[in-house]
């Protein structure tokens, strides 16, 4: 992390981190995992924001070498929402790295509290990320070099189902282990992690009779303080 002494150095340091970089599959920077996932799917250029240091594969990769991705259904019982209450402060008090959309209330109070922390994190919008405004609670995290905005989409476009379930199979790609923190029977989210499970990524979630869809699947119990 870096300690920055004028306001000045502040600013110019903010903007930089703001810039649009662009990564294509022939950079080193590119993570090699994600075509070994999505393969013909892999996109072939990713556009960021933020320090891609933190991106595994792009040099620092200490920090994100355990990168964890979070997701959620819109919709789940209060029993998930305080269980995933409780990871977000668990992941935040350990340093642990966090990918994710960040999109469903769930995400979004989990992003909350991890952005109270000094750890990675690596958000994946459904959407091309020119002109896109930078939250205000996401420029301190720029400025201190832990904060990487990515993005497969390249022209500004309306969100859809389509796109939310590219940005989900490139976050899940990109992960190293995948939290679901729940995900209702029937649903989009149980037939992802159905898919998930079959590339062989290590898919858990919170032990709870609410979770047996995914238990049954063969989700794994995750075990606060492991």
């Amino acid at each position: 992390m870096h300690h920055l002494s004028t306001n000045s150095t502040y600013h110019q340091h903010l903007q930089v981190t703001q810039t649009i970089q662009r990564i294509s599959q022939t950079d080193k920077s590119y993570p090699s995992h994600i075509q070994t996932y999505l393969k013909n799917d892999s996109p072939e250029t990713i556009w960021t924001r933020g320090n891609i240091e933190i991106l595994p594969n792009a040099g620092n990769t200490t920090e994100t070498a355990d990168l964890w991705a979070i997701f959620c259904s819109s919709k789940c019982p209060g029993e998930i929402i305080l269980n995933a209450h409780d990871l977000a402060h668990h992941f935040r008090n350990k340093g642990v790295s966090t990918v994710g959309g960040f999109h469903s209330p769930i995400e979004k109070e989990c992003l909350r509290v991890l952005l109270r922390g000094s750890q990675p994190i690596i958000i994946c919008p459904a959407r091309s990320i020119e002109n896109m405004r930078i939250k205000q609670e996401w420029k301190v995290p720029l400025s201190q070099d832990r904060f990487l905005i990515l993005s497969t989409f390249h022209k500004a476009s309306q969100q859809n189902a389509t796109m939310a379930g590219k940005r989900n199979h490139f976050v899940a790609a990109l992960a190293s282990k995948i939290l679901i923190a729940h995900a209702a029977e029937d649903s989009k989210t149980l037939e992802f992690a159905q898919t998930l499970l079959k590339w062989g990524k290590p898919v858990y979630t919170f032990d709870s009779s609410y979770n047996k869809p995914l238990l049954q699947l063969g989700a794994q119990r995750y075990q606060f303080g492991s």
